[in-house]
């Protein structure tokens, strides 16, 4: 390998396919928000809205220690074609949906494909690329949130707006296939091959835990009381298979989600500041187009393109985050991100009271550019403390605490949003405002927890510093 980096380099093949490949995923993250309210006038079931997002997480979340684990097994390259197969597949079944349970269902499988894609494209950045060399990959992996963030809310808000929404998922059929085709033709890997042991039962229980977990989040309150039945048995047996899975990690030989990621430190903190990062995300994709066309009746490419002002920021800043770490190193760079993102987040919250499509772009764009700095530097220094053969475990459990993050963070949303809702069909402005508020509010507390975690990491040393 040379030490060139950019499309014409030795590994610029790799790099166009990881690119791509991310921007399949990194579409569908935006081009969805946009069309809810579309979707549901159309589909109906208005309450269920918030399963579009938290089922598609929590099949994402739940896979993506199972595929991280498979991949330092089979290697990188099987694991990210499957993903691909699978949210294709998801993504034309999205397409058909005749109502809103089997849409909630296809978007289930489009998260099962997701748990693979996102964190092996990172994953093989990791491995083909050096920690110095990764400050500059990192320029061209953040670009696609960028080019995601204006083609995602655009074609959102065009398909909604000419009642094609089910185009939103039908585009992403040539995506999928281009995307495979060039992995499959540029990405070459040498496998270190040894036995393995797969843990299954590991593997289940943290399926079914967190899934009757996030159940019991999402419905409280709206399809049964807090207090009834359902709720305390899905969270008493949510709770008690979390505590067997726990306990399985401990006896199993190769764990799915080793419990010594999180004995050390460094890997425990930048965990929980994904973890914190994930519900950041969701609680504002989720909730500002909604906000901005339920309170003042905006059209949905306009509500997309404030939205859109969170994932311009973030590549934006995303793109020198490798020269501000190299400089100043991995704790101060996610430290001088978190307070930038605090600072949006806290006047997205004192604002949401009055509507306003240039402030919530504003702050949205100003947290956008916090993150940017917090997510790289924290993910990069985790890689970087493991070997190959730990690698994909930590960069999986990175992703899967991100994933887990939106996932909770989409069901907490939704049931704070619904209680301010309500059961009706239509959804007076004034609930909406008042739902917006305290979701936005609720942000805003995450990022203060999020920036406890940054405090706690401990300053390592940044490999290739000059």
């Amino acid at each position: 390998m040379t030490s060139a980096i950019g499309f014409r380099s030795e590994r610029g093949p790799i790099l166009i396919a990881l690119m791509l490949t991310m921007g399949v995923v990194a579409v569908e993250a935006t081009v969805l928000a946009t069309a809810v309210p579309t979707i549901v006038g159309d589909l109906g079931d208005f309450a269920l809205f918030p399963w579009l997002f938290s089922v598609y997480l929590l099949a994402q979340a739940v896979t993506v220690p199972i595929y991280a684990k498979l991949s330092d097994i089979f290697g990188r390259k099987p694991i990210i074609l499957v993903g691909i197969g699978l949210f294709l597949a998801g993504s034309i079944l999205c397409g058909f949906a005749w109502n809103m349970p089997a849409l909630i269902v296809f978007r289930a499988l489009q998260g099962l494909g997701a748990g693979a894609v996102m964190p092996m494209t990172i994953t093989i950045a990791g491995d083909i690329y050096t920690i110095a060399e990764r400050a500059k990959a990192q320029g061209y992996l953040a670009a696609v949130w960028g080019i995601s963030s204006v083609v995602g809310p655009t074609l959102g808000g065009i398909f909604s707006q000419l009642e094609m929404w089910r185009g939103i998922f039908f585009i992403n059929i040539p995506l999928c296939l281009l995307a495979a085709w060039m992995l499959i033709r540029s990405f070459k890997e040498k496998v270190h091959k040894r036995d393995h042991r797969i843990d299954y039962a590991g593997a289940a229980l943290l399926t079914v835990s967190m899934s009757l977990l996030i159940l019991g989040v999402l419905q409280g309150g709206v399809s049964w009381a807090w207090d009834s039945w359902q709720s305390i048995g899905s969270f008493t047996i949510g709770g008690l298979l979390l505590a067997a899975f726990v306990l399985v990690q401990t006896r199993a030989a190769e764990p799915v989600l080793p419990l010594w990621v999180f004995s050390r430190r460094l890997l425990l903190t930048t965990t929980l500041i994904s973890l914190g990062v994930g519900a950041i995300l969701i609680g504002l994709t989720s909730y500002v187009p909604v906000y901005l066309e339920g309170s003042i009746g905006v059209p949905p490419l306009a509500a997309g393109l404030a939205l859109a002002a969170l994932t311009i920021g973030w590549p934006i800043s995303g793109a020198f985050a490798g020269r501000f770490y190299l400089r100043i190193g991995f704790k101060s760079t996610a430290l001088l991100g978190l307070a930038v993102a605090l600072v949006g987040a806290t006047v997205l919250a004192v604002t949401a009271s009055a509507p306003s499509v240039a402030l919530v772009a504003t702050a949205c764009f100003v947290i956008g550019l916090g993150l940017g700095v917090v997510a790289t530097p924290t993910l990069i220094a985790a890689q970087a403390s493991v070997e190959w053969g730990d690698r994909g475990v930590v960069t999986g459990t990175n992703q899967f605490a991100r994933a887990i993050g939106s996932a909770v963070g989409a069901a907490v949303f939704g049931a704070i949003a619904n209680a301010a809702f309500g059961s009706e069909a239509d959804v007076p402005a004034a609930a909406i405002i008042s739902g917006g508020s305290a979701v936005f509010l609720a942000v805003a507390v995450v990022g203060v927890a999020t920036l406890g975690a940054v405090v706690a990491m401990p300053a390592t040393p940044v490999p290739g510093r000059p």
